[in-house]
């Protein structure tokens, strides 16, 4: 399968959003240190995008029975800075296999909302509880071409958790600096055939882990969202 980086696609998609440096890393990690309430959705909506937006010939394809799911975004708050917990999937799960991946699942009857659905798949994959989130949010619903419909749910992580991890489903369980991902150099953007179409996605390679798709293109909006608060105050 031939997959080919789109340079200057990239340019274009993640133009616009704001750099960070120092003064602002420092702000915007304050405010997610003190738990301080953030408006996800302020002044970004036009920067958010999703597996449909990025690939203009999905748009008017039919996606019935697509799937509500839950994912946590988990900013763990470490002495050394905040970071993004993420999860590496057992190669025998039916849906994204191998893949990096959010803690989460497709909602349930019983899951009172989408945050519930997101703290409690979060819980039993790899047993943070919920003792230990404060959310601060939700992001745009994200739309995926595997016919899923996913709500972001945004939450801090208090540093003194512990991980039990159910093997069914997770094989590794791995932190990428938030600093890593605010920075748009780290970002790519690719295009591989899927479905007899091209499919564009987001990439972020990090220390022999590939994260792409539908988690990477989350992480980019939740950048975009996070750059509107770190310039806050500026």
């Amino acid at each position: 399968m031939e997959v080919t980086v789109l340079a200057c696609g990239a340019a274009a998609l993640i133009s616009g959003w704001a750099m960070f440096d120092q003064a602002a890393l420092d702000r915007l990690y304050a405010r997610l240190r003190a738990r301080d309430p953030l408006n996800l959705a302020d002044g970004v909506e036009q920067a958010l995008r999703n597996d449909l937006e990025l690939n203009p010939a999905f748009q008017g394809r039919s996606m019935p029975g697509a799937r509500a799911a839950s994912v946590l975004m988990p900013l763990v708050d470490r002495e050394e800075g905040i970071s993004v917990l993420l999860t590496e999937r057992t190669d025998h799960l039916p849906d994204h296999a191998g893949q990096v991946s959010f803690p989460g699942g497709s909602r349930e009857s019983h899951d009172s909302d989408a945050i519930d659905t997101a703290l409690r798949e979060t819980e039993e994959e790899v047993g943070i509880a919920r003792a230990f989130v404060d959310v601060i949010g939700t992001l745009d619903l994200y739309p995926t071409g595997t016919g899923f419909e996913i709500t972001p749910v945004v939450g801090v992580v208090s540093g003194d958790f512990s991980l039990t991890i159910d093997a069914t489903e997770v094989a590794e369980v791995f932190e990428v600096p938030l600093a890593f991902i605010l920075d748009a150099g780290n970002r790519e953007v690719h295009t591989r055939a899927f479905n007899g179409a091209d499919f564009t996605y987001y990439a972020f390679p990090y220390d022999g882990h590939y994260i792409w798709g539908a988690t990477a293109g989350m992480l980019v909006n939740l950048a975009a969202v996070l750059a509107v608060h770190a310039s806050e105050g500026a």
